[in-house]
């Protein structure tokens, strides 16, 4: 499973924003990815596009784990 690390420099980021930074398509897409069940966030399955991902949390789509890092 390949992870990219995402830094942000601010408190959180929002969950479908962090998968368009992450290259997974357009807002509209990320949204659908989410709302599909397709997004695990730190290992379970989320269906809430606008959660609030910090520091250490990942986020896993088709075999893609995003690690939200701080600046």
């Amino acid at each position: 499973m390949k992870t990219e690390k995402i830094y942000i420099d601010t408190e959180y980021i929002k969950l479908d924003s962090l998968l368009k930074m992450g290259g997974f398509g357009t807002g509209g897409q990320a949204k659908l990815l989410v709302q599909n069940g397709g997004v695990k966030v730190n290992g379970e399955v989320c269906t809430m596009r606008g959660k609030k991902m910090r520091a250490g949390d990942t986020a896993e789509c088709t075999g893609i784990v995003l690690e939200v890092c701080a600046k």
